[in-house]
């Protein structure tokens, strides 16, 4: 079961932005702060007596002119509504109901959402009563907060969590494998998704996705149900090209976070670009599953271009990621779309693997030793103890050593290409951490 998606929405300089980062780094919630996700940091989960939700800023996005602006702001606050679990429209008691926050509430009356109104800086009890003209929008009950000063945002976060299910991980998961089509606008999403729907003539019935907008399809392969998560299809032709990107790049970051594999298309017409390596890096910091599919392969076989030189290509851009394979594939065509299913499993199959502690010592550790760590600054000699490998849904390995501070990051390098030498691995990120015996 995945986090509920919580948006801040409202007019620029109301305190979005703070906010957000007094939720996401608030010392007595204990918070995950997704640091690098985005260039702004405008997405973070959240963790608050035990509930958790995930939260998203719509801050930051303001094209030059006024017209554009206003676009800017609806086309904002209409996505938001519609990606959405749960809604925080933040007005600023200073300025008092503008026009902008009447036209965002009558949207938000008309949305079947969930929402509350927030009066932000409130900054001590002598603001209080101008906080009545808020009422005025109809949007029911009214919370004063500051979120500059944190006044009475411990109350506003029982109030957003009220609803929300307590320890999602005592929850029944869904064990079914979770694959998510990722990449740039057209490099064939939508084409490859349906294909695959198609593969065996088999589809079961679609089933809800994480919001109305976008919807889930189950793949019934080989008497087995895989869940495809689609983010094609989902920006839309607008002049704000601040506010589309952004919110695409929420679609990606949802489709990848609730995704067991995820599945990076490229165009091979194009090849690898920053956007794609980005993309990348998301699902390696998130320990998914990955494999990047270069799609419209039909079209560079004409030209004679072989399949060595452009995944040499790749593997030199992506560098010390070229554990991940990478298929060449043909949506229109459908060739070879049958094994991204079959690969996505084994590798799936790989983030749960389990090495014995016996078996990883016994084949690391006489190799650790003829070529051992470096010397610390003071001169020691770092002796490595023992590995064992931890974690649940993807590989930890815990590295047990005399002066572990000591050990520096090329040689973590190391142990993780002696892994998976050994071991295998294909198309996971790990983690390798270092200990102190």
């Amino acid at each position: 079961m995945r986090p509920p998606l919580v948006v801040i929405v409202g007019r620029p300089n109301v305190g979005k932005s703070t906010l957000f980062n007094r939720l996401i780094g608030n010392r007595e919630a204990i918070v995950h702060d997704q640091s690098g996700v985005t260039r702004d940091r405008n997405y973070g989960d959240v963790e608050w007596n035990s509930k958790y939700f995930r939260l998203i800023d719509t801050g930051g996005y303001v094209p030059a002119s006024k017209d554009q602006f206003e676009t800017a702001i609806r086309e904002q606050v209409e996505i938001a509504i519609a990606e959405s679990d749960s809604i925080l429209f933040i007005v600023d008691v200073k300025d008092g109901v503008t026009v902008m926050d009447k036209e965002i509430a009558k949207m938000l009356r008309n949305s079947n959402k969930d929402y509350l109104l927030i009066v932000n800086k409130v900054d001590s009890a002598k603001y209080e009563n101008d906080v009545n003209e808020f009422y005025s929008l109809g949007l029911g009950d009214v919370y004063d907060i500051s979120a500059m000063g944190g006044r009475k945002v411990g109350d506003l976060l029982d109030i957003i969590t009220s609803k929300f299910v307590q320890n999602l991980d005592e929850i029944d998961p869904d064990t079914r494998l979770k694959i998510a089509l990722v990449g740039r606008p057209n490099v064939g999403k939508s084409s490859l998704t349906n294909a695959l729907l198609g593969v065996d003539r088999s589809i079961v019935t679609n089933i809800p996705g994480t919001t109305r907008d976008s919807i889930d399809s189950v793949l019934k392969y080989y008497g087995e149900e895989v869940i495809l998560i689609d983010t094609a299809g989902l920006r839309r032709k607008s002049k704000i090209n601040e506010t589309v990107e952004f919110f695409s790049s929420v679609r990606t970051l949802k489709a990848i976070a609730e995704s067991d594999v995820s599945i990076i298309m490229i165009d091979a017409t194009i090849g690898l670009e920053n956007q794609d390596q980005r993309i990348i890096e998301e699902a390696v910091r998130r320990r998914r599953g990955i494999i990047i599919a270069v799609n419209k392969w039909d079209l560079i076989e004409k030209d004679n271009k072989t399949t060595k030189e452009f995944e040499d290509k790749i593997k030199e851009d992506i560098a010390s990621m070229d554990y991940i394979p990478i298929m060449f594939v043909s949506a229109l065509t459908k060739q070879r779309i049958y094994k991204i299913v079959d690969m996505s499993k084994q590798i799936q199959a790989e983030r749960i693997k389990k090495i014995p502690t016996s078996l990883l010592n016994d084949v690391l550790l006489p190799e650790i030793e003829k070529t051992p760590p470096p010397a610390s600054p003071t001169g020691k000699e770092i002796k490595i103890k023992y590995i064992t490998q931890v974690g649940e849904h993807y590989p930890i390995f815990l590295v047990f050593a005399n002066f572990p501070k000591y050990i520096p990051d090329h040689y973590r390098r190391f142990l993780e290409k002696l892994i998976r030498r050994h071991f295998g691995f294909i198309g996971v990120p790990m983690t390798v951490s270092f200990k102190e015996k």
